[in-house]
C-alpha cells in the first residue's frame, strides 16, 4: 500500500486535490472514478505509513461522532463519511489517522476492528459503543449517544479549566508579592540599625531575602527537583496507589473527589449498559476513566464479586467509596429490572453534583493562598518593623 498525492477532476470540471492509499497508480484511479472524480495527475510520497500515535481530544471524538452520526443518518455509507470526514481535517497527524481507518474500512473490515487495532487513539468507551452499534444495528444511535456523553465530558473539563483561573492568578501573584518584598524591598532595611539586636525571626528573614538574591538559582533547582520527584511518583504504582488512597482520607477533599468519580462512573456506566454491553465489560470499562489507581485497584474485587454471582449494588457497597444512595439506586434499578433507566438518571444527577463539587474544590483553595499571601506579608512586616525602630533610635 503506497500513498499518493492527486490531482483530479469532477464531473463539473472542478479540480480537486488531495492524497489516497493505493495499492498501485490503477487502484488509484478506480479508488476515485467510485467517487465520481476522475484523476488527472498524481505523485507517489512512498509507503503508507500512517502516525497512528495520535490521540484525539475529547471535543475532537465529540466532533467525529456528531459527524458520522448525521451522515450515516441522511443515509450516507460508513465508508463516504469516513472519507468525508478525513477531508475535512485539517490536522495533519488526525487526517493521516482517519485517511488509514477510512482505507481498512473500506477493504472490508469492520469499523470497530480497525479501532480495536489502532489502541489509544480513541476512547476505550468509543471502541466498545461502535462495535455494540455494529452488533445491533444502530450505529447512527450510538454515535449520537456518543457525541452527547463526549461534548458534556468537554464542557466539564471546560468548566474546570475556568474555575482554575482564578486561583492560578492568584497563585501567580503570591509569588510575585514574595519576591518582590523579600528580594527588592527587605533588603534595602538590611543595613539600618544593630545587627546584635536584631530578632532572631528578622535575622531569619534577612538571611532568605539574602539567598534569595545571590542564590536564586538553588530554588529553581530545588522547584524543578520537586515536580521530578512528583512526575516519578505519580509514574511508580505502589506510590501512585498510596496517594490515590490518601487524597480520598482527606477531609472534605475526599468527599468531593469521590463525588466527582460516582458522576464520571455513572455516566460512563448507563452509556454502555444501554449499548447493551456484558454487567463486567461495563465495570471495567467505566472504571478505567476514572483518574484514580486506588478506586481502580478496589474495582478489580468488584469485578471478582458479580463474576462469583453477586449482585452489582452489593459489590460496589462493599468498597465504601461511593456513597449510599449511589449503590441504593443501583439496587433499586436491579430489583425493578431498570437498570439502564436507572442508571441514566442517576448520572445526569451525580454529573451536576460532580460539576458542584468541582467549583467546591477549587473555592477551598482560594482562600488558602490568600492565607499564605497573609501570612508572607505578615512577616515581612514583623522582620522590618524592629530594623525601622532601630534606625529610628539610632536617628534620635
Amino acid at each position: 500500500m503506497n500513498k499518493y498525492s492527486y490531482v483530479a477532476t469532477d464531473i463539473n470540471g472542478r479540480t480537486i486535490r488531495g492524497q489516497e492509499l493505493a495499492e498501485d497508480s490503477k487502484d488509484l484511479q478506480a479508488k476515485l472514478k467510485e467517487r465520481k472524480i476522475y484523476l488527472t495527475s498524481y505523485r507517489e510520497l512512498g509507503g503508507g505509513v500512517v502516525d497512528v500515535k495520535y490521540k484525539f481530544k475529547t471535543k475532537e471524538v465529540s466532533f467525529i461522532s456528531r459527524q458520522l452520526a448525521s451522515m450515516t443518518s441522511a443515509g450516507l455509507s460508513l465508508v463516504r463519511a469516513l472519507h468525508i470526514l478525513q477531508e475535512q481535517q485539517e490536522n495533519k497527524k488526525a487526517k493521516a489517522v482517519l485517511l488509514d481507518i477510512y482505507e481498512e474500512v473500506q477493504k472490508g473490515k469492520s469499523f470497530s476492528d480497525v479501532l480495536a487495532s489502532k489502541p489509544g487513539v480513541f476512547p476505550g468507551m468509543f471502541v466498545s459503543m461502535v462495535a455494540a452499534g455494529e452488533a445491533s444495528g444502530t450505529l447512527d444511535q450510538m454515535l449520537n449517544r456518543l457525541s452527547d456523553h463526549y461534548a458534556n465530558a468537554n464542557k466539564t473539563a471546560n468548566k474546570a479549566k475556568s474555575a482554575m483561573v482564578y486561583p492560578m492568578v492568584l497563585l501567580v501573584l503570591l509569588l510575585v508579592v514574595i519576591v518582590f518584598l523579600f528580594a527588592a524591598i527587605l533588603p534595602s532595611f538590611a543595613g539600618l540599625g544593630d545587627p546584635s539586636t536584631y530578632s532572631a525571626l528578622t535575622k531569619a528573614l534577612l538571611a532568605f531575602s539574602d539567598s534569595l538574591v545571590n542564590q536564586w538559582y538553588v530554588y529553581i533547582i530545588a522547584i524543578v527537583a520537586i515536580i521530578v520527584v512528583i512526575f516519578v511518583c505519580l509514574r511508580t504504582p505502589s506510590i501512585r496507589l498510596k496517594m490515590d488512597e490518601m487524597l480520598l482520607k482527606i477531609p472534605k477533599v475526599g468527599k468531593l473527589m469521590a463525588t466527582i468519580y460516582t458522576g464520571s462512573f455513572a455516566r460512563n456506566m448507563s452509556n454502555l449498559y444501554g449499548a447493551g454491553l456484558q454487567m463486567v465489560d461495563c465495570i471495567e470499562k467505566s472504571v478505567s476513566v476514572v483518574n484514580n489507581s486506588y478506586v481502580q485497584k478496589r474495582f478489580e474485587d468488584v469485578v471478582n464479586d458479580i463474576k462469583l454471582g453477586e449482585s452489582m449494588s452489593k459489590a460496589i457497597e462493599k468498597t465504601g467509596i461511593f456513597e449510599g444512595m449511589f449503590t441504593s439506586i443501583i439496587f433499586v434499578g436491579e430489583e425493578s429490572g431498570t437498570l439502564d433507566t436507572i442508571l441514566n438518571k442517576a448520572a445526569d444527577y451525580y454529573e451536576e453534583e460532580a460539576d458542584s463539587a468541582i467549583t467546591k474544590l477549587v473555592g477551598l483553595m482560594e482562600p488558602l493562598m490568600i492565607i499564605i499571601m497573609g501570612i508572607a506579608i505578615g512577616l515581612f512586616l514583623a522582620g522590618m518593623f524592629p530594623l525601622l525602630y532601630g534606625s529610628m533610635t539610632n536617628i534620635t
